[in-house]
């Protein structure tokens, strides 16, 4: 019997969606489903840092990959006109896959220049640690999408989590850096739920 994949999501539906987000969940989203991409951005929340990356990445193919349809529902309102609901130039070359990355990964042959893991759910209960987006096997099947100078940025405001991940890149062929970079800003980093004083970003290549 195949193994069964560890959910590493929690729900999949918040609040009752509008009735513009419910119509562009139904008409556009599937239009903007990716077969390839040059940058992917993985459990992207409300999507504020997948639309940064497609306005400084005009020529690349950003993909976004949200389990959560209310975050999905929120992105597509973000990057459309509210009178035709048309996607706006300067989000043209995002592509959104609302559902686990892992079945997204098994349909593309894509490389990827950056895969961006920004403050993944750290299921700080010891029982639920096995959910951990970051494990070892998560890491290493990541690493085979990457080009040759590719790079997985992950960065998240839980610190125990953060060490845990450095104990799982010591069972892969990764080499990780921990950068000097400005803190990105997205909504789930300003709540910072953790409490911690800034987000801790790692830089992981093969």
């Amino acid at each position: 019997m195949e193994k069964q994949e560890i959910r590493t999501f929690g729900r999949r539906h918040g609040k009752k969606l509008s009735a513009r987000q419910n119509g562009l969940v139904e008409n556009l989203l599937p239009t903007l489903k990716p077969a390839s991409g040059d940058i992917l951005e993985i459990g992207f929340g409300a999507g504020e840092h997948v639309r940064d990356l497609a306005r400084a990445n005009p020529e690349k193919i950003i993909v976004g990959a949200e389990p959560f349809m209310n975050g999905v529902a929120s992105l597509l309102s973000a990057i459309t006109d509210e009178k035709t609901n048309r996607v706006m130039d300067e989000y043209k070359n995002i592509r959104i896959w609302a559902d686990d990355v892992r079945d997204f990964l098994r349909t593309t042959d894509s490389k990827f220049e950056q895969i961006w893991v920004l403050h993944p759910d750290p299921w700080p209960k010891a029982r639920h640690e096995k959910r951990r987006l970051l494990s070892a096997d998560f890491l290493n099947l990541l690493s085979k999408y990457l080009t040759n100078n590719g790079e997985i940025i992950i960065g998240t405001d839980h610190w125990e989590y953060f060490d845990w991940i450095l104990e799982q890149i010591k069972s892969t062929n990764l080499t990780a850096t921990i950068p000097n970079m400005e803190i990105i800003q997205t909504r789930y980093q300003h709540k910072n739920k953790a409490g911690t004083t800034a987000p801790k970003y790692l830089i992981l290549t093969n």
